[in-house]
């Protein structure tokens, strides 16, 4: 899978962390910044990540703030874009088997390295289910409209 991330200043050592996890599970990806611990703006961020994802140049985004509201906020104003903030496994699942979610959003400050680790993982290795989600997720669509 091709996967564009993209973190805050509040997200950058999760960033680099999930970069070096894309990369040991066999997935390429592009950095979308911020490319070291300075402030910036996580809309910045979310924007040119969520635009690739709408326009299918990636499979999916993963973005990364201190708690992932913000960047899922900002995420969901692109058309196309299912972000979801996921802190467990659970849920991570759940976004893409029920809500063929497309960019996962994370908070560096709410969960630690480890549990990252097991987010990505399933979130990556989790397929949309359809059938009756699928209905769900074309009326999200037509909201867009």
């Amino acid at each position: 899978m091709r996967i564009a991330i993209g973190s805050d200043h509040a997200g950058f050592a999760m960033k680099q962390a999930i970069a070096g996890l894309l990369s040991e599970l066999g997935h390429s990806y592009e950095d979308f910044g911020c490319f070291n611990s300075n402030s910036v703006d996580y809309p910045d961020i979310a924007r040119p990540v969520a635009e690739v994802v709408s326009q299918k140049k990636f499979d999916h985004g993963i973005l990364i703030c201190s708690t992932g509201i913000g960047m899922s906020i900002a995420a969901n104003k692109m058309p196309g874009i299912r972000a979801a903030v996921c802190h467990d496994t659970f849920s991570a699942r759940r976004a893409r088997e029920h809500n063929d979610a497309n960019v996962l959003c994370l908070g560096e400050w709410v969960i630690g390295q480890g549990l990252m680790r097991e987010i990505v993982s399933t979130y990556l290795s989790a397929d949309f289910v359809g059938g009756r989600h699928a209905r769900r997720v074309d009326k999200i669509h037509a909201m867009e409209h």
